[in-house]
């Protein structure tokens, strides 16, 4: 577990009041070892259904399972004490009625502990995020790009490209915040109209490929750490280079074997040692 189990987690409601104060520190996270290094330095640890890509080898995300995201949720969960805990739900579990989606959210945060869930869309998922919040579940929004759709949409489109678009965001967003979600993620978003959606708006933006004037940032963790052997999206910077340390490890370690040199003496067991 955690080792400070003193510490006072962020809630959302902490986080609805940062809304034009101090950014806002989000990554993603999947596993207990991951949340214990980044708990200290966050605000915001995101569950999400990234994990079917980074961690599962999925082409995108629509691998995501109910299962798999309480299962990591939980493992998130046991190694963060300090930032605020959100996970994603997975596509197929809210889109075809608010009463699937309140009870996949029920569920996610029953079984998880978590502190709220994300899910993707604007108008058209209004519904389904009022419903939530209704049955005393915070919710975050997921405005722009939205992975869930990339077989709908024939790939990653970026948004914000024409005047029926730009007015379409702004639907969603109003949409999002009306119904009660208490921050939204803009994805990939041309930067002029993410800007302005959280200049307009009362709750924290997060952005990923949209602009700095959102109230937060968010990247994936292995992305972020220099992990991702595909391509890296152009929204990234890299803040290590993670790749060449675990090839350099891997290939150091396979000759120390082939060479018999490790393990050596110190790594050892005699019947001296005590237990």
């Amino acid at each position: 577990m955690a080792s400070d189990a003193t510490a006072t987690r962020i809630t959302p409601a902490d986080l609805l009041a940062r809304k034009g104060g101090e950014p806002i520190v989000c990554l993603t996270a999947y596993t207990y070892p991951i949340a214990r290094l980044l708990d200290p330095h966050v605000d915001l640890l995101l569950v999400g259904d990234s994990v079917a890509m980074v961690l599962h080898g999925h082409q995108n995300t629509l691998g995501a399972t109910m299962d798999m995201m309480v299962a990591h949720g939980q493992a998130v969960m046991r190694g963060a004490v300090h930032a605020c805990v959100v996970v994603d739900m997975p596509a197929g579990s809210y889109e075809d009625s608010v009463q699937n989606a309140v009870a996949s959210a029920e569920r996610i945060m029953r079984e998880t502990g978590c502190d709220a869930v994300k899910l993707e869309g604007g108008v058209e998922m209004a519904p389904q995020i009022a419903a939530i919040v209704a049955a005393g579940i915070p919710v975050m929004g997921h405005i722009g790009l939205l992975p869930q759709s990339v077989e709908k949409e024939g790939g990653y489109k970026i948004k914000g490209r024409t005047d029926a678009n730009i007015a379409a965001l702004h639907a969603d967003a109003r949409a999002v915040e009306a119904a009660g979600a208490f921050s939204v993620v803009i994805e990939g978003t041309v930067e002029p109209v993410a800007a302005d959606i959280s200049a307009m708006l009362s709750i924290p933006t997060i952005g990923i490929g949209a602009s700095p004037k959102c109230d937060g940032q968010i990247l994936v963790i292995d992305d972020a750490i220099g992990l991702t052997v595909d391509r890296v999206p152009k929204f990234v910077r890299e803040y290590a280079h993670l790749r060449d340390a675990v090839a350099t490890a891997a290939e150091n370690y396979a000759r120390d074997v082939r060479n018999r040199s490790f393990p050596a003496p110190e790594h050892l067991f005699s019947p001296q040692d005590k237990a």
